[in-house]
């Protein structure tokens, strides 16, 4: 099996919004029944020191159907949902509390934020969640995302939380994903074959320009009790991520300061992207999205808009079409010509009561405070002309 081609890795100080996942397996002393606050405290050094450089973070945790179940003392083997999902709500307490003391020593304020990969898909939660992290962001507090296990519906499977982490780090237009893991990067076969075979030893991949089919072969099924996730599910966050345009790397956690172990050059495997997180996203709302309505807009606001503002309903003089908050809808100037398309922070029958008006007037029209813009900059991608 040949090589990909070698690139140069990135450094950690490139990049400007960081998510950062931790396994269940790193967090959670499973023979002692009980968390590792000392190496948490030790992520929470190194999250401090980039959020000291100016460096958003948002951390996705695993651990609270570990913590639970070694709280509860539960036997060893697979649980039912039922079990994992109260599993889940005892462990769920204590694991908010940790990282909220932990992060707390070291002056930073925990938001816990709990979310299923239903509130990343589905467009009006995925805005609403979007919304929330970036408000905690922009309070310079690091947001700490749980699945929400304790109500599943369908059965808990493997990965769900690399998959989350690359979900939530493409929500927030994110330029790199760490998956913190019990190895330390992509092998070319197993690691644990080494010196099980009379086969040259599993050699680490240092770099990925791209996830090809032969990538994808040298992912095996590994995996703990604790960890629901295996290398498989890391290359298809991978996919999620770098298709966004976020970078992504693998890289151990089992050692103290395990960013800055990275930041250092440690073993890991970076996972590269050609795009930018906010060029992907606005790609995929030019071209993967069915407009449900059209917005006309003012002259005005035709020129705000080309200059990089967000869209006021101050600037709106018409609203046609059935269309719900999180839709694609067109943007068409005065003139009918269209200026752009985006999602729309309001329905259709909200859009049509506070055209024309003020931001300030949302709420005595709607009876609610709504969001500032109609459709925020983030989520609008201008034509031509």
């Amino acid at each position: 099996m040949s090589k990909p081609p070698s690139q140069k890795a990135p450094s950690l100080k490139d990049f400007r919004r960081i998510v950062v996942k931790v396994g269940s397996s790193l967090l959670v002393d499973s023979a002692a029944g009980r968390l590792k606050r000392d190496w948490l405290d030790t992520l929470a050094a190194d999250i401090a020191r980039l959020h000291k450089a100016k460096c958003d973070v948002v951390a996705v945790s695993s651990g609270a159907i570990a913590l639970g179940r070694a709280v509860l003392k539960l036997p060893k083997g697979a649980l039912k949902l039922e079990d994992s999902q109260a599993a889940a709500a005892v462990g769920q307490i204590a694991l908010a509390r940790a990282w909220a003391e932990s992060l707390g020593a070291v002056k930073l304020t925990a938001g816990q934020v709990l979310v299923t990969l239903q509130d990343t898909e589905e467009r009006r939660r995925y805005l609403n969640a979007r919304s929330t992290i970036a408000k905690l962001l922009e309070w310079r507090s690091v947001p700490v995302i749980n699945e929400n296990d304790t109500v599943a519906t369908s059965e808990i499977r493997y990965g769900d939380n690399d998959r989350l982490a690359a979900r939530v780090a493409t929500m927030m237009s994110a330029d790199l994903l760490v998956l913190l893991s019990d190895v330390d990067g992509l092998y070319d076969k197993p690691p644990h074959e080494k010196g099980k075979s009379k086969g040259a030893a599993a050699q680490r991949i240092a770099v990925v320009p791209r996830i090809t089919p032969e990538i994808e072969a040298m992912a095996g099924a590994s995996g703990s009790e604790l960890s629901r996730g295996g290398m498989l599910t890391k290359i298809e966050a991978g996919k999620i991520a770098t298709t966004a345009g976020t970078h992504m790397v693998i890289a151990s956690g089992r050692v103290p300061h395990p960013l800055k172990a990275i930041a250092d050059g440690a073993a890991c495997t970076w996972f590269l992207t050609p795009d930018h997180p906010v060029t992907a996203r606005k790609k995929w709302i030019a071209g993967s999205l069915e407009p449900h309505g059209t917005i006309t807009i003012d002259a005005g606001a035709v020129r705000a808009l080309r200059t990089g503002k967000s869209l006021l309903p101050a600037g709106v003089i018409r609203v046609d079409g059935s269309f719900g908050r999180g839709d694609a809808v067109l943007v068409r100037g005065p003139d009918g010509a269209e200026v752009g398309r985006g999602l729309v922070a309001y329905d259709a029958a909200d859009a049509e009561k506070i055209k024309g008006r003020s931001s300030a007037d949302v709420l005595l029209i709607l009876g609610y405070t709504g969001r500032t813009a109609m459709i925020h900059r983030d989520d609008l991608v201008l034509g031509g002309g």
